[in-house]
């Protein structure tokens, strides 16, 4: 068979770098290897992201750049766009960029082979359907990780409707995969040398299909040879008691947990259709410190919601102080089309969601530096996984996600090793193999 190169640059969630996996698996039969730039490829695909600030026109940007490989190459390039900006934005980019061969959203590229068949013909793409089967039925298992790290989607789609946000919209409403089938692809990914599992979902701990989210963590814990669990994202509304639990009892399962808040203002939470108060997200933090003491928290923020006071920022910072995060995610709010939010009154003026961005990120920082600060002179166990931008350096992660770095052979690499801290920095920490 032809060999035929690929190209898919990924924005955004991890959700995105899991899809984009599974579609180099899709495209591997039909000769496709994937390449690391788009120069010389036979297809290209971006996928894409509609959370951040203007998604769309970064989209267009990338694709007037993508657009010159396309039109420069010696033979037939098709170019695709892929994810959450196809599905919600896919007729604007049809009209604006007619050198676009395939528009597709997340929840059809399992049929990937067809809508290239279709494109390879001269055939506009276009697929922003929402189909009644399941996509993760027509997917390849996951055989192989990122090194020794490797991700197993375990639920999609979000039925909160938080009103500021279009996931509801680009990819459907909440539905968990089989437990058998994700087991199976957990084990494999085992069996292929993958020692830490992430389990992704845009509301994980909502996951549910004849078993809850917290007797499949146990199911997992239970695989021969798999050393750590985490898992992303966890919606505070979904958050159970033996959820809570089991990071006290599952001995695979990490103590980290990112649980997203975005305000520390009831009055914002409730303009945001979050379905939950600042007082009931405290409460699960401190069961989740009960049951597991360690545990390092991370959290996400939208600053300068539409109706948002210097009150409800101060309250926000209150509740960022009382937490105590080891990392977050903070950004402006930019209203999404489509969205209530979008149609709401009580725009926060620019200059104003700048400098409380800065203040709140500056709160942030602190904590995460002082969190990592702690660390020096402790020893951790850290999963080497990958080498560091240095000659003889190698990394890991920490059981609390922190990036630690250590000068050792890579003969290490995939062991899980004693490490005495020595530095700290915001983002990182180095040190020696104990």
């Amino acid at each position: 068979m032809e060999k035929k190169k690929l190209y898919i640059k990924t924005m955004g969630c991890q959700m995105n770098v899991y899809d984009s996996q599974k579609m180099a698996d899709i495209l591997a039969p039909l000769g496709y290897t994937t390449v690391d730039t788009p120069e010389g490829a036979d297809f290209i695909i971006l996928n894409t992201c509609h959370i951040r600030e203007k998604a769309t026109e970064k989209v267009f940007s990338d694709l007037g750049r993508l657009r010159r490989h396309k039109e420069n190459s010696d033979k037939k390039v098709l170019l695709a766009v892929a994810g959450c900006v196809a599905q919600a934005e896919g007729e604007l980019i049809t009209k604006r960029a007619k050198y676009v061969d395939m528009v597709f959203g997340p929840q059809v590229y399992h049929k990937l082979p067809e809508m290239v068949l279709q494109a390879t013909n001269n055939e506009r793409v276009i697929n922003t359907d929402f189909p009644a089967e399941s996509k993760f039925d027509s997917l390849p298992l996951e055989t192989t990780g990122e090194g020794y790290s490797g991700f197993v989607a375990i639920q999609e789609g979000c039925d909160k409707f938080c009103t500021y946000c279009v996931v509801p919209y680009t990819r459907g409403s909440e539905f968990s995969r089989p437990y058998k089938q994700i087991v199976d692809e957990a084990k494999a990914l085992v069996d292929g040398g993958v020692k830490d599992i992430t389990l992704l979902g845009q509301n994980v701990n909502a996951y549910n299909n004849e078993i809850s989210f917290a007797e499949l963590l146990s199911k997992i814990n239970d695989i021969e040879g798999l050393e750590r669990i985490r898992y992303v994202t966890s919606h505070p509304m979904d958050v159970t008691e033996d959820q809570i639990n089991a990071h006290g009892t599952l001995s695979k399962l990490m103590p980290y947990l990112h649980l997203p808040i975005q305000s520390g203002s009831n009055k914002v939470l409730e303009l945001m259709n979050r379905k939950h108060t600042a007082e009931a997200y405290l409460e699960s933090i401190e069961k989740f410190r009960k049951a597991r003491p360690d545990i390092a928290i991370s959290s996400d923020f939208i600053v300068g919601f539409s109706g948002e006071t210097e009150q409800d920022h101060q309250d926000t910072l209150e509740l960022i102080k009382k937490v105590g995060y080891t990392a977050c995610y903070s950004f402006k709010y930019s209203p999404r089309p489509g969205t209530p939010g979008a149609a709401m009154k009580g725009v926060v003026a620019e200059d104003i969601k700048e400098r409380r961005l800065q203040e709140l990120q500056a709160l942030l920082t602190q904590q995460q530096t002082d969190f990592n600060k702690n660390f020096i002179g402790q020893t951790v166990e850290v999963l080497l996984d990958r080498k560091g931008s240095k000659t003889g350096q190698i990394m890991g992660k920490s059981p609390y996600m922190q990036s630690v770095y250590v000068e050792a052979d890579e003969s290490l690499l995939g062991q899980t090793v004693n490490v005495k801290i020595k530095r700290a920095s915001q983002n990182s920490l180095s040190g020696i193999v104990a």
